[in-house]
């Protein structure tokens, strides 16, 4: 790929998305700058990934055919204030904050922008994202095999229509802080029945990641592989019918109800 590839911000999820782009070896080091608040934050991404690094924003701009805005939603508007006179129609725009739409990232420019909107998640520190992605009319089917190149060297990818990006950070982007309390919980029922808690981690854990993995490649309905594992009279059906009278269900819907809602929020305000 000879894309040169921006990062405006260079926190935990840009820095996760750097190590997936090179050790795919989509993109070589040389060809990704990026810009931070700190010199030490610049210092660390250099020694680790190799990469151009810079405190000026204007610069990473000037270098990127593909930018990312990888920064808080609240300085936003700083940013693309800071960037607008210095990008042109050909560079293709990502913004992955909860809450910031394609139209508002358009607002910021006199010409119509290539914008892309994208929600990863943390697993794409260790290779195993999920991101959402959706687009202005402006970036054309090249663009977007070329996003969604990079998106995918550290996860998956689902391209969507961006009615429904306020309902992403329920179900994939804040969906592993559920997950871990999940983990955690088994974690915590394995040692009141003695287990040691390092071993009590490492079993939840990797039930949970091979509970994935089946439905991801058996592709089978979940409640047919619940139903797998749930033998006629067994302990397991047992486990299942406590969860449910526990509303089990019901907790995880209030739940990504809840966050959909201050997500929604966080949209209006923007």
């Amino acid at each position: 790929m000879d894309q040169k590839v921006g990062f405006i911000g260079c926190g935990k999820m840009a820095q996760a998305m750097i190590e997936g782009m090179i050790k795919s070896k989509i993109v070589q080091p040389g060809a990704i700058m990026a810009s931070a608040v700190t010199d030490e934050t610049l210092r660390s991404v250099k020694e680790k990934y190799a990469i151009l690094v810079s405190r000026n924003n204007i610069e990473v701009a000037k270098h990127a055919d593909i930018l990312i805005l990888a920064i808080k939603p609240n300085i936003h508007n700083a940013i693309l204030n800071e960037i607008a006179e210095e990008v042109d129609e050909q560079k293709v725009m990502i913004t992955i904050a909860a809450g910031i739409s394609l139209e508002y990232i358009e607002s910021f420019f006199q010409t119509k922008m290539k914008v892309i909107r994208a929600m990863p998640n943390t697993p794409s520190l260790v290779g195993e994202g999920m991101s959402a992605i959706c687009h202005n009319q402006q970036v054309n089917q090249d663009d977007l095999e070329k996003v969604l190149l990079l998106f995918n060297s550290f996860g998956r990818t689902e391209v969507i229509v961006e009615e429904l990006m306020d309902s992403i950070p329920a179900i994939s982007a804040s969906s592993p802080a559920y997950v871990y309390l999940f983990i955690e919980a088994l974690a915590d029922g394995g040692v009141k029945q003695g287990i040691p808690r390092k071993q009590a981690y490492k079993l939840a854990a990797q039930a949970v990641l091979g509970a994935a993995k089946m439905v991801l490649e058996t592709e089978r309905h979940p409640g047919e592989l619940k139903d797998d594992v749930c033998t006629p009279g067994g302990a397991t059906i047992e486990a299942v019918a406590a969860l449910e009278q526990g509303k089990f269900r019901s907790a995880i819907l209030t739940a990504m109800d809840e966050c959909t809602k201050k997500t929604k929020q966080l949209s209006k305000k923007n």
